[in-house]
């Protein structure tokens, strides 16, 4: 974080960018792209063109991640009494981090644009199935569905909690806050267009001005598309041979990202353009570790809880040591994404390991609630928490409209996958169409990877199911073997070394 804040003093890219082994010149790579792509690619992440080249483990990420995990263990460490506190601090906070954001980027330059641009349909866009699997997976990571932290929560509540209210206002709530967020980041990336823009054009301007000799300012970009029809009509060559930029602010509206390109590069290229910048940087990336906490409570306690109630580890072990196990394990696996090519490998856990899986276990728990355990039995539960009998939207959700739409997402991502072999978008600075990203295809070992990763998760299901259908009909074999003899046997002498009967 601290690269980009302090890189926020000087939007000027040479006077960020450092200078070059011969110091003859500035840094190629630094210079060909942005200042924001060079330290985020090269001084924070030092990635690798390929993710076959691992790279070495990079101490200061190391030092970064062993950070946030003993923050996650200390918040964590008594599992719902400690997080339950901590909760209060990384849920409100972004809430005013993002009212703040939302009253600058109103004033800014170009946010009626951004706002434009995000209420704006784009049919073309909606007719691709991979953003609708996107926005499945983001409902799914916003509402923590098939997580399990929901169902550890709710355990803490009473019986005869009205369960009903809390999922609608828990949607409720989940909806208008990715509204209300979504404003001010438009806003901001309107405003980081407009200022693109606006610098497109200046520069087509000077050189007009330069080559036809004109006096300054007689071209403005109030009048700068007039000027060029005229001076295309009458100078074609001379126009030609400027090779002006193509400006145009839909194209730099098109340009924003999802993802850590999102946070760390477009709204940091923005974040720079505005005053006060640093105070803004700071304010920005505290918020987005507290949304990291309070995300990563949720998960852990989706581990905690399951591991004690269900007897898997006993009741008498020390709640600080067993968070601080799940927490120690967790920071070992993480150890893969310090890696030069760790960047690589979060996307992919992120694409497969957090996709797919929530897919297919949501689809398992509506199966398993309404098919196997049965709708009205649910019903009947419900209605004995919350006094109030089911109506017919949830029993029409859950029969149908949840199965179907989960399948249909489902299917829709392996026909993708069919269609094009998994790739990725590489940082190569020898990549011939650099600054853009050089789009690779997964080596065939790290495709095996990927598929471990979206079907290992998945294949947990029929395994536990299987096991416990195994066992039920083993206890009903033993049962059986017994003979009516042996039972009376047992009531007889039952009632013999108790003289009272």
């Amino acid at each position: 974080m601290w690269y980009f804040i302090n890189s926020f003093q000087e939007p000027l890219p040479w006077s960020v960018c450092p200078l070059n082994e011969n110091r003859t010149g500035f840094n190629k790579e630094c210079y060909e792209s942005t200042a924001v792509n060079y330290f985020w690619y090269r001084k924070t992440l030092n990635i690798t063109p390929d993710i076959a080249e691992s790279g070495t483990l990079q101490w200061w990420l190391i030092l970064c991640l062993a950070t946030c995990w003993a923050i996650v263990y200390l918040c964590t460490i008594r599992g719902i009494e400690t997080t339950g506190k901590a909760i209060y601090v990384t849920a409100i906070f972004p809430y005013l981090v993002l009212t703040i954001f939302l009253i600058q980027g109103l004033t800014l330059p170009g946010a009626t644009d951004g706002l434009a641009y995000l209420f704006t349909p784009n049919l073309n866009t909606l007719k691709n199935p991979r953003v609708w699997l996107d926005a499945a997976t983001q409902i799914f990571f916003s509402l923590s569905l098939a997580f399990g932290g929901l169902i550890a929560f709710s355990s803490y509540n009473p019986q005869k909690n009205d369960c009903e209210k809390d999922a609608v206002t828990v949607a409720i709530v989940n909806s208008v806050t990715s509204l209300y967020a979504s404003i001010p980041v438009f806003s901001v990336l309107g405003f980081k267009a407009t200022t693109a823009y606006w610098d497109c054009l200046d520069r087509n301007i000077i050189s007009i001005i330069n080559e036809f000799d004109l006096p300054e300012e007689s071209i403005m970009r109030q009048n700068y598309t007039s000027w060029i029809t005229f001076l295309n009509s009458s100078h074609p060559e001379k126009i030609a041979g400027l090779k002006l930029k193509s400006c145009d602010l839909q194209e730099f509206l098109d340009q924003s990202v999802s993802g850590t390109g999102l946070a760390f590069i477009v709204f940091t290229q923005a974040i720079i353009l505005m005053p006060g910048s640093q105070a803004w940087a700071i304010l920005f990336f505290i918020m987005l570790f507290s949304l990291g906490l309070s995300s990563m409570f949720g998960n852990i306690e989706g581990v905690f809880t399951p591991l004690l109630e269900l007897q898997i580890v006993s009741k008498s072990t020390p709640k600080e040591l067993l968070s601080g196990i799940i927490c120690l394990i967790s920071f070992l696996i993480a150890l893969c994404f310090t890696l030069s090519s760790g960047s690589y490998w979060i996307d992919i856990f992120d694409r497969y390991a957090g996709s797919v899986p929530l897919l297919v276990l949501a689809f398992f728990e509506v199966i398993g609630v309404v098919y196997v355990y049965k709708i009205k039995r649910f019903s009947k539960d419900v209605k004995w928490m919350t006094g109030r009998k089911l109506n017919i939207y949830w029993q029409i959700t859950w029969r149908f409209i949840s199965p179907l739409l989960l399948l249909t997402v489902f299917m829709a991502f392996v026909t993708l996958q069919m269609l094009k072999p998994p790739s990725y978008a590489a940082w190569n600075p020898k990549y011939e169409g650099f600054p853009m990203k050089e789009e690779k295809v997964y080596p065939p070992w790290v495709q095996a990877i990927c598929v471990l990763l979206a079907a290992l998760p998945c294949v947990c299901v029929p395994l536990v199911a299987l096991y416990h259908l195994t066992k039920q009909k083993c206890r009903s074999k033993d049962t059986s073997l017994v003979s009516p003899e042996v039972f009376s046997c047992q009531g007889a002498n039952s009632n013999f070394s108790n003289p009272k009967e």
